[in-house]
């Protein structure tokens, strides 16, 4: 019977043991089983064997790794981004790599727009203020009457548009850059569109990162893009964390050239050091804005669906690298 391997990070696993969502789904036309990995290098001979893969996004798959599966017919990446996975040794190998781009559109939407509320209206300091049994608003001067700020989106595939609807409902300026879409995108959801990305940073008084992971957007948002910025400006990042250099983002919070910052996502995650966790005025949330009970249900079962698809031999959803599957 093939076998369905289910790659799940040694760490801090995301799955649970009896990946009964898989299960439901898969029934009896393959094993399934998973395996806790740290890296590829942990992979022995049953997951070698294996005719498919469900990785999820904390356990790195390199071309090692890839030379070494010898059925494989897919590999699905449980979740959105595919940064993790060498993508073009996957192609030359002949394996789909495939993601799942919309199981999470709406929770990670949500959790942009929560991290902006939590900035604009200052959350955290004033719950830390009441629990010290005080009542003295300091932070005065960074709570922003929302249809006053500009809120710049960097990226609108589908989670940027769902994060600037809701923002434009709250009474935001919504403005967005990219360079991919073609002219009138603004016009059809009523919003702002911005020439370049310096021109966003200039004009956003909340900056939203809505793109993927690649050498194109590595450090796209580094020093010199933040000394762009309004001192006044709050950065949230849901996205992947190196959209944005760590030390740049944490500098500037620290020496006052940014108001704040809400990542959901941070560069070499997760923090490394007390000095890195003290940074002021920075929220930060485990990589957690995907999650809901039932997003990780929708998106274990697209992976489990794609899994038996390809085990079957029939067309595969979502392939990221280009590789043609025989039919």
């Amino acid at each position: 019977m093939p076998l369905i391997a289910i790659i799940d990070w040694a760490a801090s696993p995301l799955d649970d043991s009896d990946a009964a969502v898989e299960r439901a789904v898969i029934g009896d036309a393959a094993r399934v089983k998973r395996f806790l990995c740290s890296s590829d290098a942990d992979f022995d001979e049953e997951i070698c064997d294996a005719d498919a893969l469900i990785v999820w996004h904390n356990t790195p798959i390199t071309a090692t790794g890839l030379n070494r599966l010898r059925n494989c017919k897919t590999l699905i990446r449980n979740g959105v981004g595919f940064d993790s996975v060498d993508i073009d040794a996957a192609r030359q190998l002949g394996i789909p790599v495939c993601n799942v781009p919309n199981y999470g559109t709406e929770e990670v939407a949500d959790h942009a727009i929560a991290l902006t509320l939590a900035l604009c209206r200052q959350l955290f300091p004033l719950d830390e203020e009441a629990k010290r049994l005080g009542w003295v608003i300091r932070v005065q001067p960074k709570l922003r009457r929302l249809r006053e700020l500009v809120f710049g989106v960097v990226g609108l595939g589908r989670i940027g548009t769902a994060t600037a609807l809701r923002a434009k409902s709250l009474g935001f300026q919504v403005c967005f850059y990219d360079p991919y879409l073609p002219n009138g995108v603004d016009k059809a959801i009523g919003i702002a569109r911005a020439k370049s990305l310096p021109e966003l940073l200039a004009k956003a008084d909340v900056l939203s990162v809505h793109c993927p992971l690649n050498d194109e957007t590595h450090h796209m948002i580094a020093e010199d893009e933040l000394a762009l910025m309004k001192p006044s400006a709050f950065v949230v990042n849901t996205a992947r964390g190196a959209v944005i250099k760590k030390t740049a983002i944490l500098n500037a919070l620290r020496s006052g050239q940014l108001a704040g910052a809400g990542l959901d996502v941070v560069e070499d995650e997760p923090l490394k050091t007390p000095d890195e966790a003290a940074t002021p005025n920075l929220i930060v949330t485990c990589h957690a804005a995907f999650c809901s009970v039932e997003s990780k249900n929708e998106m274990r079962a697209t992976s489990a669906r794609i899994a038996v698809a390809a085990i079957a031999g029939l067309p595969l959803e979502n392939i990221v690298n280009e590789v043609e599957v025989p039919i």
